[in-house]
């Protein structure tokens, strides 16, 4: 490519553009010399005009003329009037064609913020010092601030704020109303509109009713014009949308040197973008080596600057004793990035070297899987497992024909959490399984919490699932009852700690007591470090010889309930990702670096034992937590920690669409109810994880898609402070807000029919699964509805079977509380104890402070036994209904083949039409015609 000096480029620009005035093109060549100038020299903080060259309308604030004049002093960066007389160069006719306008996707949102009606009176003696600030992040990351009115009730701004916002993607705008305090903003009430909302093209005043009793209204003007600017290609699954990606390289190239500075450094700055800032030094040895490109990757339509500056340090003399001498002082340079023309090299000259420019275009293949159907690998998988399962269900149904593909119902273990317990309990119920000859009839395995440990034992052996488990069951109860204070708290094994979380911390993985957990797991279950990985059970699964395991955690925030947010987060051999916004990542990158869906820095993958420090971290548990596990409700806490957010929507003005979100009213909790809040929400030990989904945004229409599925708590109508707005993912252990590992099952591309429910829960044994019905009965996803309760039965059966009796699309669930029923007085299914053996019938599995209470690690030989033989004897002992419910699902999977219409052929000569749940590249001009 050729060079372009960035000064000449600039001008030329300047010069080109049609529909200034003379004087104006002059004041602007001007300005673009000055700009050369400070690049030549790097001695002048200039920042480049708004102007120069072209339109950064990421988002740019403006005050009316008036404004500007009165009001230098104001929080915000007015422009002049004159700058909207050049953006306007760039607005499309407002008689501009509908079809038109769909292509164009860009649109200018100007906001005015007129005046505050009976402003709220914070301060004791005066009135409010108010300013209005607005948050758009779909368009930039900065906060932009109307001017303050000191000890004013009616205040009055006028000030315009200008947005270019993508349209296809959920923008709200969140205009906040503080009083300006000496030590700390107050923010009275923060305003969240959907701009969805506004009709494109027409001008919309609003009188926002921030408190109705006492009249304080937000007087604001709206307008939405379509804007003809470059198209942006965008990549989205209907539920989160990943935008254009920028990369722009910088080559330092030394010319000269000058012998009195003997330590010389450059740091670029680009705000919002991967890397943020990165260093080079630039040092006067002549055999110094030429450093490396530095990076930038960003999103395109933010449009941020590049922020350039030279930190010098003169040798200092032996004899001086001025500090100045030997000060650094910085002198910056501001390079707005959309002045760079795209796969061509700019220039910059220094006396002391050049800087060359490239702004590139990054790949468009994406790095994360965006989706909701079942990745290719786990369907191939379902595909050789039902050849196993057909067989399985032939031989113990004892049916007469081979099953079809599609006669094949899909059957899951599903367990619960419980430490050792379950850990325990788990290994014996698998056994007694696979002598019913039922193993072979599961496709998949579900776990959280204790019964991840199981899981991650059994998949380190390939064919574990075909070999006899009374040899692994021996193995896990040499571990079980050893000691683990002394064993986990060795010398030798805390240097041996030590020395992994450093290995850790190297590879860039963040460090948290979850790792720690993760190594005294790993030695409490293991005689020696197991480099075994997630993606190594995928040997496993490469012939369909055993069930898919599928690993629960839960994404949280920090200072929020997990009531109000909570996202599922599932793991399997293959892909770990977000059932909600239907993303996923290869197994081998979760812990990378991910920005915009591209893999950024690869980091090593964890091993399995600090996967199972997430997945069971006890330590995660917060006083909220706490309170919900013991009363199941956070009314109290609500009532003290929670924003008050009122629907302030005039359906008059807009009326209702599903894919617009309410126009809200959010009050925040004061300084008192924060501090509490804090205090009740920390987490002093959750994992934090590399954010894959960093750089995302919301589709416009997401809450029409898929994702409206999992839409369950109160930051589901937050688009601006979901998952992708964060850098890290904050995982904790899945029981503390959900007993149970149904929701993976619960997806519909994985269609299952028969659920076997083992519950090792402590407390109530029938409320994990209540607490499921409830929850999925309220999502809309068919599940049994009357199941058992204790608290209506205080006699708690062996085993139940619920919703064969209702819809073919509901699964059958065969519920296995962990209860000691007639296991007291039956030592094996039909045969009676003798009064010598009642003793070993004696197992109290009810008792919470018991010997199976959670925090127990450790069991007797005597506990052990009586665990493993009660949880094996449920299974043996109810085998009918096992098979009963097995059949039932035969017979509905051919009962809906039979009633299945024939499939026609796709209309339009053959043409095939892409799935509506699959990615959509979506580029945004006429010629691709989507």
């Amino acid at each position: 490519m050729a060079s372009v000096n960035v000064e000449r480029y600039w001008m030329q620009e300047l010069l080109q553009q049609p529909g200034l005035s003379h004087a104006r093109g002059n004041r602007n060549f001007s300005t673009a010399r000055l700009a050369g100038e400070a690049l030549a020299t790097v001695e002048s903080n200039i920042q480049v005009p708004f102007t120069a060259p072209a339109f950064n309308a990421a988002a740019i604030a403006m005050a009316s003329t008036s404004a500007f004049a009165q009001h230098s002093s104001s929080k915000s960066s007015p422009l002049e009037n004159e700058e909207r007389k050049w953006m306007m160069h760039y607005l499309a006719p407002r008689d501009i064609d509908v079809k038109q306008e769909e292509m164009s996707p860009y649109s200018l949102l100007t906001v005015r913020i007129i005046k505050l009606r009976n402003a709220h009176q914070a301060d004791f003696l005066s009135q409010s010092d108010c300013y209005v600030s607005l948050w758009l992040p779909t368009a930039s990351d900065e906060k932009f601030h109307t001017k303050t009115i000191k000890d004013c009730r009616n205040p009055v701004w006028n000030e315009t704020f200008y947005f270019r916002i993508q349209r296809k993607v959920k923008n709200i705008l969140e205009i906040t109303v503080s009083d300006d305090d000496i030590i700390h903003d107050d923010d009275h009430a923060i305003v969240l509109f959907d701009v969805a909302k506004i009709p494109l093209g027409e001008r919309v005043f609003m009188a926002l009713p921030l408190n109705p009793q006492r009249r304080e209204e937000l007087e604001v003007e709206f307008v939405l014009e379509s804007i003809r600017s470059p198209p942006e290609t965008i990549i989205t699954n209907g539920a989160i949308v990943c935008r254009e990606v920028a990369c722009l390289e910088v080559h330092l190239d030394r010319r000269m040197k000058k012998k009195h500075f003997s330590e010389n450094e450059l740091t670029f700055t680009v705000r919002g973008s991967f890397e943020e800032t990165q260093r080079v030094s630039v040092g006067c040895d002549s055999g110094s080596p030429v450093p490396d490109p530095t990076f930038f990757h960003y999103a395109k339509y933010k449009q941020p600057s590049l922020d350039v500056s030279l930190t010098k340090k003169r040798k200092l003399p032996t004899f001086c004793a001025c500090v100045s001498c030997g000060a650094r002082r910085r002198v910056p340079l501001t390079l707005p990035l959309k002045s760079l023309p795209s796969e061509q090299e700019v220039v910059g000259e220094h006396r002391k070297f050049d800087l060359r420019f490239k702004v590139k275009k990054c790949q468009d293949d994406l790095d994360i899987r965006l989706g909701f159907d079942l990745c290719a690998q786990e369907q191939d998988f379902i595909h050789k497992r039902k050849k196993v399962v057909a067989a399985a269900l032939k031989d113990i149904l004892q049916l007469e024909e081979d099953l079809q593909d599609d006669e094949v119902p899909v059957v899951a273990i599903m367990t619960t959490g419980g430490g050792t317990r379950a850990l325990t309990a788990m290994y014996a119920h698998l056994l007694s399984v696979q002598e019913l000859n039922v193993l072979d009839c599961v496709s998949y395995i579900t776990g959280l919490s204790g019964t991840t440990w199981t899981m991650s034992n059994l998949y380190e052996d390939p064919d574990w699932s075909q070999k006899d488990l009374k040899e692994t069951l021996k193995d896990v109860r040499k571990h079980v009852l050893k000691n683990k204070f002394f064993t986990c708290f060795a010398p030798d094994r805390l240097k041996y700690y030590l020395k992994e979380l450093c290995q850790r911390k190297q590879e860039g993985h963040q460090i948290c007591f979850t790792d720690l957990w993760g190594l005294i797991i790993e030695t409490m279950l293991h005689e020696k470090e197991e480099s075994y990985k997630l993606t190594d059970q995928q040997q496993a699964l490469n012939q369909g010889q055993n069930p898919m395991p599928i690993y629960l955690s839960l994404n949280v925030k920090d200072k929020i309930s997990d009531q109000d947010f909570r996202e599922w987060v599932e793991f399997t051999p293959y892909e770990v990702g977000f059932p909600k916004y239907g993303a996923f990542i290869r197994a081998e990158d979760f812990g990378s670096e991910f920005f915009m869906g591209r893999l950024m820095k690869k980091i090593p993958e964890s091993r399995i034992c600090f996967l199972e420090g997430i997945w069971s971290s006890v330590f995660s548990l917060n006083l909220m937590d706490a309170w919900y596990i013991s009363v199941h409700s956070e009314d109290f806490w609500h009532k003290w920690t929670r924003d008050k957010i009122t629907d302030i929507d005039d359906e008059t003005l807009f009326p209702t669409r599903p894919n617009e979100l309410d126009t809200r009213v959010v009050c925040p909790t004061d300084s008192f109810s924060d501090i509490f809040r804090d205090v009740a929400t920390l987490r002093p030990a959750a994992s934090e994880i590399h954010n894959f989904l960093k750089g995302f945004q919301m589709n416009n229409n997401y809450l029409e898609s898929e994702f409206s599925k999992w839409k369950d708590c109160e930051l589901d109508s937050q688009p601006n402070h979901l998952t992708a707005g964060t850098d890290y993912l904050i995982l904790i252990d899945t029981a503390f807000a959900f007993a149970t590992s149904y929701p993976p099952l619960m997806r519909p591309e994985r269609k299952v029919d028969v659920i076997l429910h083992f519950n090792y829960s402590s407390g109530s044994q029938t409320g994990p699964l209540k607490e499921a019905s409830k929850y999925f009965a309220k999502q809309g996803i068919p599940f049994p509805t009357k199941v058992p309760d204790d608290q209506e039965t205080p006699h708690v059966k062996e085993c139940y079977i619920v919703g064969d009796k209702e819809s073919p699309e509901t699964p059958i669930v065969i519920f296995f509380p962990l209860v000691n029923d007639t296991f007291r007085d039956y030592k094996a299914p039909g045969v009676k104890r003798s009064p010598s053996e009642l003793a070993e019938g004696d197992v109290d599995v009810a008792n919470t402070c018991g010997p199976y209470y959670i925090n127990n690690l450790s069991y007797s030989e005597e506990d052990f036994d009586k665990l493993v033989n009660l949880s094996y004897y449920n299974v043996q002992n109810n085998k009918d209904l096992i098979l009963q419910a097995l059949r039932t699902a035969v017979e509905r999977k051919k009962q809906h083949k039979k009633e299945q219409p024939l499939q026609k052929p796709p209309d339009g000569d053959g043409m095939c039409v892409p799935d509506r749940e699959g990615t959509q590249h979506l580029a945004d001009c006429p010629a691709l015609g989507i």
